[in-house]
């Protein structure tokens, strides 16, 4: 047997005004985009925003649905946006910022295990990593330097040979 120790570093801040001006204003557009979810059953709203490569940026924010499988995370309505809009444009930059009705959003969120899968693939597609602000309203920010630290055996490609 042999044992592995996963880790991997990354960017703490403790508001938004310790960040670069173009990071916090990144920020601030997910923060807003939290306005346009659609949640009504978990009154749970994601705002998403990347920059592109093309220094277009993209908004997307959670979409649910009554038949609670079928709805969709900021993450993935940004990228799907994103790829329709710019077609082979790479994403440099995602920032996602939450609020709701019944949650306290004071500290970073983190996507879920298909949004990961999600931009893990997209990082495969462009070969190039793409940078995640992950934020509340308020509070601390973290930054980490390539989505694919956050699912590091995600499927790829490659496994379907």
């Amino acid at each position: 047997m042999h044992q592995h120790k996963y880790s991997f570093e990354f960017e703490a801040y403790d508001s938004i005004d310790e960040l670069s001006k173009e990071d916090a204003a990144l920020l601030r557009e997910a923060q807003q985009a939290t306005n346009i979810a659609y949640a009504p059953y978990s009154n749970f709203h994601v705002g998403a925003m990347a920059m592109l490569a093309n220094g277009k940026t993209v908004a997307g924010s959670n979409q649910e649905n009554a038949s609670y499988p079928v709805g969709l995370c900021a993450e993935r309505v940004l990228l799907s946006a994103a790829s329709s809009l710019y077609p082979g444009v790479p994403i440099q930059t995602i920032a996602i910022s939450y609020n709701g009705a019944n949650v306290n959003s004071n500290r970073p969120i983190s996507p879920c295990g298909i949004c990961r899968q999600t931009l893990v693939e997209y990082e495969t597609r462009f070969k190039q990593p793409i940078r995640l602000i992950l934020a509340g309203m308020e509070g601390k920010i973290f930054i980490i330097p390539k989505a694919s630290l956050l699912l590091p055996f995600g499927f790829s490609g490659e496994d379907m040979k």
